[in-house]
């Protein structure tokens, strides 16, 4: 029998990790705690440095109140915080950083620098911290304001730091983090520059303008107010129109006194709002402020302070979807149910205030309905029916001239089985079943196609020229700041696969695309690939291509529920079976199975 050991207590620099694998789960989370804490401070510019993705360095400026040399020595000492001095106050917040384990965390964990000056002190002063112990303190020459400067984040706990993402998703999420508190605090002016290259720069705006910053492009011209006050909570911001919702949920945004929140109950709310005007496979856009009493929230239920309990949650989703649903009807999104009112009988408004003109129909004063057919003969200048055959060749036979007709099944049927004695049949439009010695085989078309798609786009990337279509035109596609990095760091890799741009003020101009992959798809699957493979991205440059090869067979793979005429059939059962690992999808998933004779025959038993 095992006996309990004696309880001890923790010494204070492991109590400290411990609290910091809570607060800090990667560089964005101390990106996020220092934001806070500048604005918690008064900043009016707040700027933000990062370098390799924050995992060699995190720096905040701010021109914020500064701190005395007495609270810089409580400001790394747990549990000690300015914004809380009972348990009353908890159920009061108005500012964001009050658990009072941040900064201790933060410098358990790193090397840390904070160099702050009160706008009354006639100098600053200088802390450094390492794993908790303070190396030195002493006086600086800076203005009035903050800067705390976070290195080599996790440098003592190597298996936490081991756990950390490539740069290019460490940095995404350090940008979705500054965007969220730029958002939410639109009067202050923001600024991020990661390595030698400044991202983002916004200047003090009003609500509608940041949004706009933020989310880029011609966002302005998308966003459609909302506003209802209630006595239980008030929503303000913006949704984005119907038609630009996407396949991602990027674009979607709540603030509860002004804190970044997620919550998937609300989100429902919206999404029940645009029900009917968007694709179940797609989610719309929002920035929404809801303000409600603090004392009828909970936001200390976890410890990064992104879930927040309600009090009266189904009031707050009730008002939320009825705003949201009231603003896409109030600015003509929404259409309206008038079954009274013929549409086409409108006056457009450039007509308004105009007399109607009488119309005037063109007749032929010749024509006779009861003269013979040849006797009519219609104008010259009208042209005449010979015209109809310009260009068409006189040793073409008219069997060759393609007509908008129905295929007739059985003829096409007769001709094919002349041709091949191989049978085919779809069915349900997903599976094609054909006969081998043994007896059947049934191939899943979408996964049998993404095989196909796959080894050609491996093959035509490494040993031969990609085959791609040039377009008259190029795609223009709006790209966020990240995407815009990402696509330019990997566009070799999209080149050799036939995809063909460049890249000017997030502006995207595609002018080929792979051959396969149509004009009408080309922006959603560019955009859906830059997505997935910068969340999915390996190190190694093999495992990159990989990675986009198996996104791109994927998409241009036909779909379940695509007929297929039987040369389609056969044709993409022999390509299948040309492939070099026919009988897995790029996925790893079964492409065909078998069915023996034997097992046939069971099933008669």
């Amino acid at each position: 029998m095992n006996l309990p050991k004696d309880i001890k207590l923790l010494p204070e620099h492991v109590a400290n990790q411990i609290a910091a694998g809570e607060v800090v789960q990667r560089p964005a989370s101390v990106v996020k705690e220092l934001l806070e804490n500048a604005i918690d401070a008064g900043a009016t510019q707040i700027t933000l440095v990062l370098k390799g993705a924050g995992k060699i360095m995190i720096q905040v400026i701010d021109n914020g109140s500064g701190m005395t040399p007495e609270n810089v020595s409580l400001c790394f000492a747990r549990h000690a915080t300015s914004k809380i001095s009972s348990a009353e106050d908890l159920f009061a917040l108005t500012t964001k950083g009050f658990r009072g384990e941040a900064m201790a965390s933060i410098a358990a964990i790193a090397h840390v620098s904070l160099k702050t000056k009160t706008q009354q002190a006639p100098q600053g002063i200088e802390c450094v911290i390492e794993g908790s112990e303070v190396v030195a303190q002493s006086p600086c020459v800076m203005p009035a304001g903050t800067v705390v400067t976070v290195k080599n984040l996790f440098y003592n706990i190597p298996a936490r730091r081991n756990f950390l993402k490539g740069d290019h998703v460490e940095l995404k999420h350090c940008i979705e983090e500054f965007q969220r508190v730029a958002l939410a605090h639109s009067q202050i002016g923001f600024k991020m520059v990661h390595g030698d290259q400044d991202l983002f720069h916004y200047a003090s705006a009003n609500m509608r303008q940041r949004i706009a910053a933020v989310l880029g492009g011609k966002s302005n011209q998308r966003l459609v107010p909302v506003e209802e006050n209630t006595e239980i909570v008030s929503v303000s911001g913006f949704v984005l129109k119907p038609e630009f919702a996407k396949k991602s949920r990027g674009d979607q945004y709540f603030f509860v006194n002004n804190r970044f929140i997620k919550s998937p109950y609300l989100n429902h709310a919206v999404n029940a709002a645009f029900e009917g005007m968007i694709k179940s496979d797609l989610h719309p856009g929002y920035v929404l402020f809801l303000t409600v009493d603090p004392a009828a929230i909970d936001i200390n239920i976890h410890p990064t302070k992104t879930e927040v309990k309600f009090e009266e949650e189904q009031s707050i989703y009730a008002v939320l979807r009825a705003c949201v649903k009231h603003s896409l009807g109030q600015f003509n999104i929404m259409p309206l149910l008038d079954f009274e009112r013929d549409a086409s009988m409108d006056t457009t408004y450039s007509s308004q205030g105009q007399l109607p003109k009488t119309p005037q129909i063109e007749v032929d004063p010749d024509f006779n309905p009861f003269a013979g057919a040849s006797k009519y003969r219609p104008k010259e200048e009208k042209g005449s029916w010979s015209s109809l055959y310009v260009g068409l060749k006189a040793e073409e036979p008219w069997h060759s001239l393609e007509v908008e007709s129905q295929e007739v099944t059985g003829a096409l049927f007769e001709d094919e089985t002349q041709e091949s004695d191989q049978i085919t049949v779809q069915i349900q439009n997903k599976f094609i079943v054909t006969t081998i010695k043994r007896g059947l085989i049934v191939v899943h078309q979408n996964l049998a196609h993404q095989r196909i798609i796959y080894e050609r786009l491996l093959r035509t990337s490494t040993l031969e020229q990609a085959s791609a279509q040039k377009k008259l035109f190029s795609i223009d596609i709006e790209l966020s700041t990240i995407q815009s990095m990402y696509a330019t760091e990997i566009q070799d890799t999209l080149k050799s696969l036939g995809f063909d741009f460049e890249i000017k003020e997030n502006i995207m101009a595609l002018s080929a695309v792979p051959t396969g992959l149509s004009e009408s798809q080309a922006k959603g699957v560019i955009l859906e690939l830059i997505d997935e493979s910068l969340n999915n991205r390996p190190d190694d440059g093999f495992g990159l291509m990989d990675t986009i090869v198996r996104s791109l067979a994927a998409k241009m793979a036909i779909k379940s529920g695509h007929k297929l005429n039987l040369t389609e059939q056969r044709d993409l059962i022999n390509e299948l079976f040309a492939c070099k690992e026919p009988d897995r999808s790029p996925g790893q998933r079964r492409t065909f199975i078998t069915l023996d004779a034997q097992d046939l025959e069971q099933k008669f038993i």
